[in-house]
């Protein structure tokens, strides 16, 4: 894209609902980027730092859809979704034609495709584009962003991903970037898994599992987990990146399409039954490298 293509599509008035731990921070980046943003949570609080870098608040999402062009979403799951596009006051009450809705939330493939069918009678457009790289990669723009949609959506809404995002890869139809982010969220479960079990080794065996971890991070058991995520796992203490509990709804997606296509996927199975431990015991909010907490518990430490 050229610099006068850039300009052009900054033109294109921003709207971003759903400011949570990952929401508010791509908000910011859009704002920070130059793009004209509304905003809207359905927390008003948290619209207030958007406003202080310059987004508008609404008051309402309809409100956000009427004043934008393109509307980003970041919520919880499906059901979020379906209330803020098509309830009281939703997006689907703003939208006009020839508005695009981008979803970067994660939802069964079904419902993005659903939502799409949905909005199309409205004359909006949809992609699905959900991303991977916790709140530190929401802060600092480096998301993958895994998208879903037609080739003129994804080419008018690529300056927006970028300004998000570090790695923006269209996959296909709507519903491919919940595939992928499907896909994302199960390796990483295993991922998780290794890399707890690899630190009460050590831990049982007296190292000094920094500096092991270390020695490994240059190697084939190299990973963002254990760059990221081994020395929450050391400490035993599990500060919010994502939300474990979401996790434990991802590889609920993950399973149920397995399912559907006759995968099997006995790690993720024993990842997803770890979590709900987890959370029966109130930890719901933790990040989800508290994976290790029934690992450590297990071995004694």
């Amino acid at each position: 894209m050229t610099t006068s293509e850039r300009s052009e599509a900054k033109r294109e008035k921003i709207g971003f609902v759903g400011l949570g731990t990952m929401g508010q921070f791509m908000a910011s980046n859009l704002v920070n980027s130059g793009f004209a943003v509304t905003v809207w949570n359905r927390t008003s609080e948290r619209t207030a730092p958007l406003a202080e870098l310059g987004a508008t608040r609404a008051a309402s999402p309809a409100e956000v859809a009427r004043a934008s062009d393109i509307v980003v979403a970041c919520l919880t799951d499906s059901p979020q979704v379906e209330e803020v596009l098509f309830g009281p006051n939703g997006l689907a009450e703003g939208f006009s034609s020839g508005s695009l809705f981008v979803d970067c939330s994660t939802l069964s493939p079904l419902k993005a495709r659903e939502f799409a069918e949905r909005l199309a009678p409205l004359g909006v457009t949809t992609l699905d584009a959900p991303v991977s790289g916790a709140s530190e990669g929401a802060k600092n723009a480096t998301l993958s962003i895994m998208v879903g949609g037609a080739d003129g959506d994804v080419e008018r809404a690529q300056s927006v991903l970028n300004a998000m995002g570090r790695t923006v890869t269209h996959l296909g139809d709507v519903g491919a970037g919940q595939w992928a982010k499907a896909i994302n969220q199960v390796i990483l479960a295993g991922t998780y898994l290794g890399v707890a079990e690899g630190v009460a080794l050590g831990l049982k065996a007296g190292l000094d599992v920094e500096r092991v971890l270390g020695a490994l991070r240059g190697g084939a058991a190299g990973s963002w987990v254990l760059e990221s995520r081994s020395g929450r796992m050391i400490e035993d203490d599990y500060p919010l990146g994502f939300k474990i509990s979401l996790h434990r709804k991802d590889l609920g997606i993950g399973l149920e399409l397995a399912q559907s296509v006759g995968a099997v996927l006995p790690v993720t199975a024993l990842a997803a039954t770890f979590e709900d431990g987890i959370i029966a015991q109130g930890f719901g909010d933790d990040d989800n490298s508290a994976l290790a907490r029934p690992i450590r518990k297990l071995s004694g430490l």
